[in-house]
């Protein structure tokens, strides 16, 4: 049986209990993480609380939390549920007050929630095995926030399940001048000419633990250039290869878009060059 953390307890999923009037169930009023540990060790954990801190500070919710505070909370979770291919969710709402009122309610205290799932075993850096991702692309309908990651997901959600309607396992979203943000649940990139090219970080899209550690490796080891800057579609469905990232998929290669063949419509080498490093220096973050 999964044992979950609700404010300050273990216990089984089926004795947690949240109250109806807590403003993550009405609102969506929280901020979530996810982090994988692969049988106890953490992958990211640094810099995913860093962006939880940023995430709390982004809608003023005040948790005096330490890293440490977190990475014990985390630990026990994934000691308790067995330390195997586990993601680690970690939820933080408002709290619940007694009623429902769109203003930030005062003395409240926050909920913190936190539980496990499962995950596949990580990826490894072998084109005859790797998984080959087919997306579909739309229009970017989401709110002008997505830098925060808010557990108000119904904009992803929406996004996600036109994909996922389509047969295919993700959606590429373009903005309003047809320029690449990201993918409903993943960060995007391309490669064209043996160099990575991912859109800059502003508000249109989440700030991603494996796109900023990837994008780190890669710079330090400087076989591979990168580049950060606005990605047109036509840029895209020119592309030699695309990806997607996300803590759970790590690298993913896109061998389809629209039904289209991303280069040869095989999982590319430039990949396999960045795979090979991220597996290589990933638990040194």
């Amino acid at each position: 049986m999964s044992i979950v953390f609700l404010n300050g307890s273990y216990m089984p999923m089926s004795e947690a209990k949240i109250s109806p009037l807590d403003r993550g169930f009405l609102f969506g009023d929280g901020i979530y993480e996810v982090i994988p540990s692969y049988q106890g060790n953490l992958l990211g954990f640094g810099p995913h609380i860093d962006r939880m801190n940023d995430g709390f500070k982004g809608i003023g919710l005040n948790v005096d939390w330490s890293h440490q505070q977190w990475k014990i909370l985390c630990e026990d979770l994934a000691s308790k549920n067995g330390n195997s291919n586990l993601g680690i969710y970690l939820q933080v709402s408002r709290g619940a007050d007694t009623k429902r009122y769109h203003a930030f309610p005062e003395n409240v205290e926050p909920t913190v929630f936190g539980f496990t799932f499962k995950i596949p075993e990580p990826p490894i850096a072998d084109k005859a095995i790797a998984k080959g991702y087919k997306v579909s692309t739309a229009e970017d309908l989401r709110w002008q926030r997505c830098h925060i990651k808010s557990t108000a997901l119904l904009g992803n959600v929406l996004h996600f399940q036109q994909g996922y309607e389509q047969g295919h396992d993700e959606t590429l979203l373009f903005n309003a001048n047809n320029e690449l943000t990201e993918a409903s649940s993943c960060n995007a990139f391309i490669v064209k000419d043996g160099t990575l090219i991912t859109p800059p970080l502003d508000n249109q899209l989440l700030p991603g633990i494996t796109r900023y550690m990837l994008l780190d490796i890669l710079r330090k080891d400087g076989t591979i250039p990168v580049e950060e800057r606005a990605i047109t579609k036509q840029e895209v469905l020119d592309a030699d290869e695309v990806w997607i990232s996300s803590s759970t998929k790590e690298v993913g290669a896109v061998i389809q878009v629209d039904g289209s063949p991303v280069g040869d419509g095989k999982v590319g080498n430039v990949w396999l060059a960045a795979q090979r490093l991220f597996s290589a220096h990933k638990f040194n973050y």
